[in-house]
């Protein structure tokens, strides 16, 4: 049975949109060497003031509802699992075309990146069997799971054939 203890940290709003088939990719100023993670939430971008200006009008509402995961003590909960399909370097001007696989606006991805080329990671992302209770190491983009969790019984958030649609669009 294949375990992993590895995890990317991520703004709970963020891995919500992964885990119900919103988004299909992070962008971000770097590669990354590691080809499976399991999804972290976080919660600090969600205690700034003015957070939601940072995602699409029509995704306000749905981050509002997911800003914060469930929590118990110093865990989080855990849903969902990822592997990096592919990793595509572009300069921002060609990654505003990719705003229909996130949920970010134009303005707060530039912002982020600061005018310079981006990373897009083409995530698949799969549902846990079930959800469920983790606390990590400590970690500002990656952490390590204190207990492993077991990938037995995963599922793809997306059917194949839309997942390969993605790909082949972007």
């Amino acid at each position: 049975m294949e375990k992993i203890k590895k995890c990317l940290n991520e703004w709970n709003a963020t891995v919500e949109a992964l885990g119900q088939g919103k988004q299909s990719i992070l962008i971000r100023k770097y590669r990354t060497n590691l080809q499976e993670f399991i999804l972290y939430p976080t919660i600090s971008y969600a205690l700034k003031e003015g957070y939601l200006d940072s995602y699409k009008e029509e995704y306000q509402s749905f981050v509002e509802e997911n800003a914060l995961p469930t929590t118990d003590d110093n865990k989080m909960e855990i849903k969902y699992y990822s592997r990096v399909k592919a990793i595509i370097e572009k300069p921002l001007t060609r990654i505003r075309g990719l705003s229909k696989y996130h949920i970010w606006t134009n303005d707060h991805v530039k912002s982020y990146l600061q005018n310079k080329k981006g990373f897009v990671w083409i995530l698949r992302v799969y549902k846990l069997n079930e959800p469920i209770m983790a606390q990590r190491t400590r970690g500002l983009r990656y952490a390590n799971l204190l207990e492993e969790v077991s990938l037995e019984g995963i599922k793809p958030v997306l059917s194949d054939s839309e997942f390969d649609a993605i790909i082949h669009e972007i």
